[in-house]
Parts: structure tokens; sequence; C-alpha cells
């Protein structure tokens, strides 16, 4: 059998499977609209834990990483320094959201902070800032299936057909089943990215130097500068660390995390998946290791594309048989699909309830509703393909632009939930004037960029707390209401 037939073969018996374990997971709940968009509010540990986990591992889990230590050597380590936080944010954060949750019955990021500050401009401010970091976000997952296709198969399936073929079955059963088949397809393709990454990563070193530890004392030989800081092209301590804090700020503002603690059955359960939200993260070290391993294989005729370096490994220089390419596909295909399927789900949710819904959507009834967001995921991720297809290179910084609007949420956010002082025009001051700074620090605009060298999320973050503080002291303080004294009985 052509060995391109066979990679194909694998490929297209895991996308049947996925499509199937998705559509079987729609039970009667996914007609109500708590059922399809919060999964009735009773997703336990096990599922949590790697629907959580599908939340961070998208495509660049297989393609951004390896690519990063590949390009960057010791700097990459940046990433598993963030992760590590990470459990703090669902641990501090998520039983109170889905406490919230629960109570008041919230569906979105949006619906909290609207309630909380009682403005439905904030809620819509929200809602326009989810769409606007998720629907890049969900773009590059399907560019990144696209390439995964064609670099594995060697072209016998182009790119827009890789792209469509995983993107076609993620919108088939977010349609049908909502966050249900969403969670049990993450646990099924978070097994399937765990298993394939720790063997490839284990598999390359061990074929190419004799194991990880020769690896590495080989690195320390003929490069070193990829085992230090600040690296082989020179990432400073202050942009390091402040990587890491804005990462960490960042991941707690996604809205789709926000969905997922509205989903829980409890805080209880929140803070076991915290505990071992750890060894989901594991899954970036061997990746990890793919990167260094390709850095003496291409040191005399680098890569034009870091993020090609786990493809060009596996395929042409170790050269490993078509049925591990296969499942190495899929795995990597895994990763993509499951946040992919995070993403059309919860930005349609947001499309639907935080932008049409004070307009358009005022009194409908729940089945339409319901049928609204299904019609939004399969416009949302039809436009996603789109932009795939005009492969505008621009959109890494539209991600990473979004990246740092979203952080600016983080007063408002903190506010609903721990801080009940915070006053509406205090944290909606902050988060645009918050996010006007950022844009003219990422993109150098009237001559404005990042002091030190930091990450310019970080002075923006800076800036837009220091603007609430102002607001809060300085600011026009709302009316208090004379008490009402209730007239004497007669």
């Amino acid at each position: 059998m052509n060995n391109t037939m066979i990679i194909v073969g694998i490929t297209i018996v895991y996308l049947i499977s996925i499509l199937f374990v998705g559509i079987r997971a729609r039970g009667n709940s996914a007609s109500s609209l708590e059922g399809y968009v919060a999964g009735g509010r009773h997703m336990g540990v096990l599922v949590l834990f790697f629907i959580l986990g599908a939340e961070i591992f998208s495509a660049f889990a297989f393609l951004g990483t390896p690519g990063w230590s590949y390009k960057n050597g010791a700097p990459a380590l940046y990433i598993l320094a963030y992760l590590a936080l990470v459990p703090i944010v669902i641990w501090t954060m998520g039983p109170r959201v889905s406490e919230l949750g629960r109570k008041h019955g919230y569906l979105t990021q949006g619906d909290m902070i609207s309630h909380h500050f009682n403005s439905k401009a904030l809620g819509m401010l929200a809602g326009v800032i989810g769409i606007v970091a998720l629907v890049p976000y969900l773009t590059i997952q399907i560019a990144g299936a696209g390439m995964l296709f064609e670099a594995a198969t060697d072209g016998f399936v182009p790119y827009w057909l890789g792209s469509l073929l995983a993107f076609f079955v993620v919108a088939a059963y977010v349609f049908t089943s909502g966050l249900s088949g969403i969670g049990w397809t993450n646990l099924v393709q978070g097994v399937m990215m765990i298993v394939i990454a720790w063997f490839l990563g284990l598999a390359i070193p061990k074929i190419l130097y004799g194991g990880v530890g020769e690896m590495f004392l080989k690195l320390q030989e003929q490069a070193p500068e990829f085992l230090t800081m600040p690296g082989a092209n020179g990432m400073n301590w202050g942009y390091f660390s402040t990587a890491i804090l804005i990462s960490a700020f960042g991941s707690a503002m996604w809205p789709h995390l926000f969905m997922k603690f509205y989903a829980t059955d409890s805080g209880k359960s929140l803070r076991k998946v915290s505990v071992f939200y750890p060894l989901y993260a594991y899954l970036l070290v061997p990746l990890l290791f793919i990167g260094f391993a390709g850095i003496l294989v291409f040191k005399d005729a680098p890569l034009e594309r870091a993020d090609t370096i786990l493809l060009e490994m596996v395929i042409n220089v170790v050269e490993l048989s078509p049925w591990i390419i296969g499942l190495m596909l899929s795995g990597a295909l895994a990763a993509a699909m499951s946040t992919g399927a995070n993403l059309a789900h919860t930005s349609a949710v947001i499309l639907v309830e935080d932008i049409l819904k004070p307009f358009c959507f005022k009194n409908i009834s729940e089945k339409a509703n319901v049928n609204a967001i299904r019609g939004s995921v399969i416009v949302l991720s039809a436009i996603s393909y789109l932009l795939a297809l005009l492969n505008i290179s621009s959109l890494v910084i539209i991600l990473l632009t979004a990246y740092g609007i979203i952080v600016q949420m983080f007063p408002m956010v903190i506010g609903a939930l721990f801080m009940p002082q915070l006053r509406r025009q205090s944290v909606m001051a902050g988060a645009l004037l918050g996010t006007l700074l950022f844009i003219l620090m990422q993109f150098n605009l009237l001559g404005l960029s990042s002091p030190f060298g930091w990450h310019a999320g970080i002075w923006s973050l800076l800036f837009n707390i220091i603007i609430v503080i102002a607001f809060q002291k300085f600011g026009t303080k709302p009316v208090a209401k004379l008490p009402v004294i209730p007239e004497a009985s007669v």
C-alpha cells in the first residue's frame, strides 16, 4: 500500500471516530440553552481535566512549542513557567465563577460583568473583545490543521482540503452536541495528544543522539548558547519574566475558560482539577525535546519556518513508518481540533448572548436561542476557514494584539469576583485606556515603545490599574439613595 494512502487512511479513521464520539455525546440536555452552552452544569473532574487542557494546548502545542525551542533554546521554558501558574488561576477564580454561574444563570463572561456592574455596555464590551480574540485564534487552528495535512501527506491532501476536513468534523459535532460533545471528544483527543507527544519526544532524541541526556550533552558541546539565557536570539530577562506574567494573567481572562467554570458540578471539582492540571502541561516537555533535537540537525541550513520543525524531523530526518506518521498527524490534529471546538462554541455563544441578543433577540424562545447559537457556530467557522485560506501572516500579530487586549479585562473581572467596591466607570476607563496604550506600544505608534524591552502588555495592564485607582479616588461617586421610611400605621 502507498505510504501516503496509509497516512490518509489512519487520519480519516481518526476523524470519523471523533465525529462519532462527538455526535454520540448529544443527550436530551443539548436541546436546552443551559444544556447546549454549559453542559447542564454537571461536568465532573475527569472531563473537566481534559476539556480545560484543550483550552490551552492547541495546534501551537505541536507546531509552535518545538519551533520556539528550536529557534530560541532555553527561553522556550517560559511556556512551562506560565503554565505552572494556571492551576492557581483555576483554584482561586474557578469555584467563585462556578458558584456565581449557578446562582445567577450566567452563560458567558459578559453576563457576569454586565450583571455585577449593572451595565449592558460593559457586557457588550466584554463580548466584542471576546470575538476579536477568538475568531483569529480559531483561524489559526484551521490553518494549522491544513498545514499538518499538506506536509504529512506530501501535498496529496492540499492545505484547503485538509483544513476543511478537520473543521467540518468540528463544526458538525459542536453544532449537534454543544459542550457535551466537546467534553467527550476532548477526553479522547487529550489521551491521543499525550501519548503521541511523549512517544515522539523520546523516540526522536533516541534515534538521533542515543537519548535525551546525550542530546543535551552534545548541545552543550556544540551549541551551548541554546541552553542558557538569553538564548540564541537574545531574549532578555525582563521580557522573559513579563511574558510569563502577561501570559498567566491573560490566560485567566479567556472567555472560554469562564464557560467551562460555569459547566462544572461544583467548586470542589475545579480545585481537584487544579491539583492535577500540571500533569497535562507535561505534554509540552517532549515537544520541547523535539525542537532541541533539531538545533544541531539544521545548524548549517536553518529552516525558514521554525514551526515546521516537528514535521521536518518526523517526515524527512528520522523517516518514521507511515503508520507512525499517520498517528502523529492524528495527534497533532487532535490539538488543533480540541481547541478549535472550544473556540467555535464559545465565540458563537458570545456573539448571540452578549452582542446580538440585546438588539435583535430580546424576546426569542429558548429553542430559537439555541438554534441561533448553532447557526453562529457554522457562520463563524466558515468565516475563520475563509480567513485561513487567505493565509494572512498578520493574523498572528492580530492574535498577539488580542491577547494583550484581553488582559485589560483583568480589573473588571477581579471587581466582579472579589472587589465589589470597584465602579463601572473605573474599570471601563482602565480597559479602554490600557488597550489604547498597548496598541500604541505593540505597533510602535507615535514613537512609543515598551521600556526596558518588557512585554508591552505588562505596561498597559499597570497603566490600566493606575487609571482604575485614579477613577476610584477622584471620579464621580454614585449618589447615595436615602432610605425609605415606611409610613406610620394609623
